[in-house]
């Protein structure tokens, strides 16, 4: 349940009402919240007088819920584009699965810069399947990250690996991405949930939606109302594909949710020759945005080479998306 306090009630007493209702305490514009399980205790007659406002809900997907804010929230992304809200955007979001050199970097800045997407995405720690595969670059490929945000006014979008750097990661980022691995990890996700900065959260490969919802939760009760979910691909039957891109349960958190959503196709098919089909159902969905994996040379990449989009490809895929963006009334950015 969520409780609207009146806005006379000060922090002291609403605290101590949070305590009383073993609630969580949430500063609101102007008035504080108090936020409990959907089977949390009943509300005696009493607290009606600091009360003014109540929104019950069958489960604890609640903060996200269109049952609570009807509509899709807004964030902004650069001081003149945002993504939710009443806008029609689907934000391109682009760049290599990992930082590998200074070289590699730039030459993906150059592209974002060539083709007018704003933000650039590269894993400088890299939660890996095996300890043998390259790890990332770490600090050093944060470092770069910035450079790229300096040098060509982008912003950075990386992935927090593990509570060990996750200060590193919000001092860098633009964007804070939560991996599919780690979306059930407490600590960073209340982490982000006192950063301030928006949170794309993916979808673990094996969480079913309301799983994935409750996980964004823990990020918006902490104060963040800056949450973007994103569809990644879940484990199947299905050996042919790496992942099946759950298409039918983003229709499910557009009806029923108001975080916007972003879709990864990359890591979903895991090969880079249905990317684009797939990346075209999305933008025909209506969808906030796009995270596509770039590469100068996908042979050589250090992780994920299958999946990624040599420059060609993607310029092709961008201007072809664009239609798709127009066809249903959105538009690319």
């Amino acid at each position: 349940m969520i409780i609207h306090l009146k806005a006379e009630v000060t922090k002291e007493k609403a605290e101590q009402l949070g305590a009383e209702l073993e609630s969580i305490v949430l500063q609101r514009e102007g008035f504080f919240a108090l936020i409990s399980s959907s089977k949390g205790k009943s509300i005696d007659e009493k607290y009606n007088q600091f009360i003014v406002e109540r929104f019950p809900f069958e489960d604890d997907m609640q903060l996200a819920s269109k049952k609570y804010i009807n509509g899709v929230r807004e964030i902004k992304i650069t001081d003149s584009i945002s993504i939710g809200g009443n806008n029609k955007n689907t934000l391109m979001i682009t760049g290599p699965c990992s930082v590998e050199s200074e070289e590699q970097i730039e030459q993906c800045a150059a592209l974002c810069v060539e083709l007018g997407v704003k933000v650039l995405r590269a894993g400088a720690y890299k939660p890996r399947t095996t300890p043998y595969a390259f790890q990332g670059m770490g600090l050093a490929g944060l470092k770069l990250l910035d450079k790229m945000r300096t040098k060509h006014g982008l912003k950075i979008i990386t992935e927090i690996r593990d509570s060990t750097h996750v200060n590193e990661i919000i001092e860098y980022a633009d964007i804070l991405q939560i991996g599919a691995k780690a979306m059930y990890d407490h600590g960073i996700l209340k982490a982000c949930g006192k950063s301030g900065k928006p949170v794309l959260l993916k979808r673990g490969f094996g969480a079913t939606l309301q799983e994935f919802v409750q996980a964004a939760e823990f990020i918006l009760s902490g104060g963040n109302d800056k949450v973007i979910l994103c569809e990644r691909g879940i484990r199947t039957f299905e050996t042919k594909t790496r992942f099946t891109l759950d298409l039918c349960g983003v229709a499910y958190l557009k009806q029923y949710t108001n975080l916007p959503i972003i879709l990864d196709p990359s890591h979903a098919i895991g090969f880079a020759y249905g990317v684009a089909d797939l990346s075209k159902a999305c933008v025909a969905m209506g969808v906030d945005g796009l995270l596509i994996e770039t590469h100068p040379n996908p042979a050589v990449a250090k992780s994920d080479a299958a999946q990624q989009l040599n420059f060609k490809q993607f310029r092709e895929l961008y201007a072809e998306l664009g239609a798709v963006a127009n066809a249903v009334g959105r538009t690319m950015i």
